[in-house]
């Protein structure tokens, strides 16, 4: 990755949105989303998640597209879309697994991006999953072409305290080089600092693990109050 990189940030929701308006503050940054009527209302300074102040969105310097072709040829692309349960409480994949798709449309394999996922998945979805989709659909070879790496979620929506800027980002990646590159993006932006995981299981597996915690801490609330 080039000292001057090219970030793609995919999914403008309550996460990706304030992660690129923070990203833009230091790179060169897009935002992606297929809600055309998404990035209407950003572009007129309204974000409907209440993330991101009318101000911020005026001032920031972040790229706002729903044209995938805009976002072709980036250095690194963060995938911040959802990842719901269907009705039977089983992980509905299928907004990730697009995202991986259109990823794959876009990679441009002489600047071997990096292509970093935030959605909160079980271990094995981002390599085994999204991974394998991008190899598919691209005709790519992971390690060759592009990485990967994983870098969990950890906004709670409404939450003024704890946002991008401030709390500890774990991050892992495919190899050294790919964890490095993230320590610097993410470190750039927040003050909290990184936490270099053992492996991308490893950190999606923190990251489900903090999720069981927080619904238990929930439950705990509800119960007494």
């Amino acid at each position: 990755m080039t000292e001057d990189p090219t970030i793609v940030v995919i999914g403008l929701g309550y996460v990706g949105l304030p992660l690129a308006v923070a990203l833009a503050k230091r790179f060169r940054t897009i935002g992606f989303d297929i809600d055309t009527g998404r990035i209407a209302e950003l572009r007129h300074g309204v974000d409907r998640t209440r993330e991101v102040e009318p101000a911020r969105l005026r001032e920031t310097t972040l790229q706002l597209t729903d044209e995938a072709e805009d976002a072709r040829g980036a250095d690194l692309y963060i995938v911040t879309v959802p990842t719901p349960v269907d009705r039977t409480n089983q992980p509905d994949l299928g907004a990730i697994t697009a995202a991986s798709r259109i990823v794959a449309t876009l990679i441009d394999p002489a600047k071997r991006p990096t292509v970093v996922f935030e959605s909160t998945v079980y271990p094995g979805v981002t390599e085994e999953h999204c991974g394998a989709e991008i190899e598919r659909a691209g005709g790519l070879t992971r390690g060759r072409d592009f990485r990967l790496g994983y870098s969990p979620e950890r906004i709670n929506p409404g939450d003024r305290e704890h946002t991008v800027e401030r709390i500890t980002k774990v991050i892992a990646g495919d190899d050294d080089e790919v964890v490095e590159q993230l320590a610097a993006v993410y470190g750039a932006v927040t003050s909290g600092g990184v936490f270099r995981a053992a492996s991308i299981k490893a950190a999606e597996r923190a990251k489900v693990i903090e999720n069981a915690q927080l619904g238990s801490l929930k439950l705990n609330k509800e119960q007494t109050s």
